[in-house]
């Protein structure tokens, strides 16, 4: 019985990353940074029927960006002028499943999307705390004329990051370190799949 959740992740899998490493039951991870195949010997497939065959169920914790490659066509944006992603989920449930059924083998693909579910979770007291810490600070910043700044938390103090600081490059797993070695070596999996 294999089971795929997606996770939020449009560009960057940190998000899928950490939670494989936080349950220690997922057996694959699909990133955005990490290209990967479907077919072959050495793809997905052969890799989810490996697992399945060693231990008679897997977990695959899928990225929403991953594999855009194979399933959007790169044409279009959505209003905040993001590029729109394939639904990398349905796409990998549909495919899992009618290769399982062109092997002749009964499975039963299990499909989780609780992107919504963890949005929309209460916030615990530690959050909210947090969240005041950071609106003060806002408020405090701008009464002090600051502009085209956030506030952001560095070494257990609140701080004025400027923008251009903030936005100067976007934040990714790199596939030949720690964060990727941990999920590597946490999942058995190898470390891509071409």
């Amino acid at each position: 019985l294999p089971i795929m959740v997606k996770l939020m992740g449009r560009h960057s899998g940190f998000v899928a990353c950490n939670a494989a490493l936080a349950s220690t039951d997922v057996d694959l991870v699909l990133i955005p940074e990490v290209p990967m195949q479907l077919e072959g010997e050495q793809g997905v497939f052969r890799y989810v029927e490996r697992v399945l065959d060693r231990q008679g169920h897997a977990v695959i914790v899928v990225a929403e960006g991953a594999a855009q490659d194979l399933v959007s066509d790169g044409t279009g944006a959505d209003k905040s002028g993001n590029s729109k992603l394939g639904d990398v989920g349905v796409f990998l449930r549909d495919r899992i499943t009618k290769h399982f059924k062109q092997e002749a083998r009964d499975v039963t693909l299990k499909y989780i999307d609780p992107s919504y579910a963890i949005r929309s979770v209460p916030a615990s007291p530690s959050d909210s705390v947090y969240c005041w810490n950071m609106a003060r600070n806002a408020v405090h910043a701008a009464m002090a004329g600051n502009t085209e700044m956030l506030i952001g938390r560095w070494h257990g103090r609140f701080v004025h990051v400027p923008m251009p600081l903030a936005t100067r490059s976007r934040k990714q797993v790199d596939p030949g370190d720690d964060v990727w070695t941990s999920v590597i070596e946490a999942t058995g999996q190898p470390r891509q799949f071409v």
